[in-house]
């Protein structure tokens, strides 16, 4: 890919120091940690969850609300929503107080736009499934035959971001191909009827689009990109973070363990997820197949963060983003 040289995070680089992060989860007293220093304005936290997602499982297993139960803190699940962007924008109104746990690009976009929102903290799954996908007879095996096509994806979001890097990789102008701007719900269908000819997406909506569809690979994150410039994340707004940081790192902690939890029982979280999501046995099995690995990285974590402004300058600069911004300008302070 051109032009990628000085934005080039390594997967490997950051995710083997991310370990220790995880490992040291083992012997973390989880309420001790949230008491550490005083800061707390209320007593429930309102989160908000989706089809798919660590949220998702945190709200169907329990255990999550058992643990923050133990600081006295009560949570309410607001949803399901279809993507990222709606929960910043429950945030934002105040419905909600933290985000799903999702891309980094939309809620940058929303930043940028004047949302009053900070990170709270990040997390890294591996392996990377999203992919852009079109169907089978379809005559599009590869990114140089989108030319003249039209392609679904979120808007500032993991989908658009992907499609970017895979013309630029292959060097396909942009103007060549059309972008439509449509939520999963929507997109899913437009795919089916050939109201577009591929769709940009992530799990587990690409995988049941490709059984249910007949569809095929024709870019896949882990396999075919050599960088990662979106990254998953929790937000609140920044009054709620300055009201409440005991809360927020209670609350983070609980999310930690949770990860750990399901990076531990792959097998059991992916049938939990599947009961939610109602796909099939065959998709949830791909899944279990894959044992996902979840890792988290604190707001304080110099060297996440610089790689976090390196995806927010790549974005910025191929216009995903409208505008440079300043990660630094946006974390909680904890």
């Amino acid at each position: 890919m051109s032009d990628t040289s000085s934005a080039k995070p390594s997967r490997r680089s950051f995710l083997g120091s991310a370990a220790f992060g995880i490992g040291a989860l083992a012997g973390m007293n989880i309420s001790e940690f949230a008491q550490a220093a005083p800061g707390r304005t209320t007593d429930t936290v309102r989160l908000t969850w989706g089809l798919s997602g660590l949220n998702l499982i945190a709200k169907e297993r329990g255990e999550f609300e058992k643990v923050l139960a133990k600081d006295g803190i009560k949570v309410e699940w607001l949803g399901p929503f279809p993507n990222h962007a709606p929960t910043l924008q429950a945030v934002t109104g105040g419905s909600a107080d933290f985000s799903f746990g999702g891309s980094t690009t939309p809620a940058l976009a929303a930043i940028i736009a004047g949302s009053p929102l900070v990170f709270t903290q990040f997390v890294v799954y591996e392996p990377r499934t999203t992919a852009i996908i079109a169907k089978d007879g379809s005559g599009i095996d590869r990114i140089e035959d989108l030319v003249g096509k039209s392609v679904a994806v979120n808007r500032s979001g993991l989908g658009e971001f992907l499609l970017v890097a895979a013309l630029e990789k292959h060097k396909v102008d942009r103007s060549a191909v059309k972008f439509v701007y449509l939520n999963p719900p929507d997109a899913a269908p437009a795919l089916a009827s050939g109201k577009v000819d591929a769709w940009s997406m992530w799990s587990p909506g690409v995988d049941i689009a490709r059984l249910e569809y007949k569809a095929h690979d024709i870019f896949l994150e882990g396999r075919d990109l050599e960088f990662q410039i979106d990254y998953t994340s929790y937000l609140t707004t920044r009054k709620f973070a300055t009201d409440n940081p005991a809360l927020v790192r209670a609350v983070n902690d609980a999310f930690r363990a949770e990860g750990k939890w399901i990076s531990e029982n792959s097998r059991d979280a992916e049938y939990i997820a599947q009961k939610a999501g109602k796909y099939s046995d065959q998709v949830r099995d791909q899944f279990i197949a894959m044992n996902r690995k979840y890792r988290y990285f604190a707001v304080n974590d110099e060297r996440f963060i610089s790689e976090l402004q390196k995806a927010a300058d790549w974005l910025a600069a191929r216009k995903v983003l409208p505008e440079p911004v300043k990660v630094t300008d946006h974390l909680a302070q904890l």
